[in-house]
């Protein structure tokens, strides 16, 4: 990757796995990371999470739980096509995006994201990938399971290989999965 990156963690550390983003964007941010490469703590903040985008990167990297029914821990690196959803014109269109700034999932971030730039006559990412994790359980609770836990490593390592546009054989990441968005 190169140009601007914003690496945004992204979950609530209440609620056991769903912290996932949130504890592998402060095991990257121990590394150091390339100008113009950004690592933030969102948590819950997804209101925040799009205003922050409207200052132009060229990238965005959402690290977060994601379910997807694999084992837990599975890692999956998902390139969105960077579209929202179905057409907006017409009856059946969507409804705008909730602003609830703590139930806010990347779907409604990055609605949110078109619409403030379509106001603002700013750019969104030209590129946004999720790298999730899948989760154990998302119950009240402080701590990531032991399978999630013991992806973070992977994730941070993933990560980084993403920033500094490294590529390697899936045969030797066996719980990494590249999917695109229909």
């Amino acid at each position: 990757m190169n140009a601007r990156v914003l690496v945004a963690g992204i979950g609530n550390v209440f609620l056991g796995d769903d912290g996932f983003g949130v504890e592998t964007v402060r095991a990257l941010a121990e590394h150091p990371l390339p100008e113009g490469v950004e690592a933030v703590d969102f948590g819950v903040r997804g209101v925040h999470l799009a205003y922050q985008l409207l200052d132009g990167y060229d990238t965005l990297l959402l690290l977060d739980a994601t379910a997807r029914g694999g084992e837990p821990g599975t890692l999956y690196l998902i390139e969105a096509d960077g579209s929202t959803g179905p057409e907006t014109a017409g009856a059946g269109a969507p409804p705008p995006p909730v602003l609830d700034g703590h139930h806010m999932s990347p779907d409604a971030v990055l609605a949110l994201l078109d619409t403030l730039c379509a106001g603002t006559g700013a750019t969104p990412p030209r590129r946004t990938l999720v790298l999730g994790c899948e989760p154990a359980g998302v119950e009240e609770g402080i701590g990531l399971s032991a399978p999630v836990a013991a992806a973070v490593p992977e994730a941070v390592r993933m990560a980084l290989d993403l920033i500094h546009g490294r590529d390697h054989d899936e045969t030797d990441r066996p719980r990494r999965e590249l999917r695109r968005t229909p």
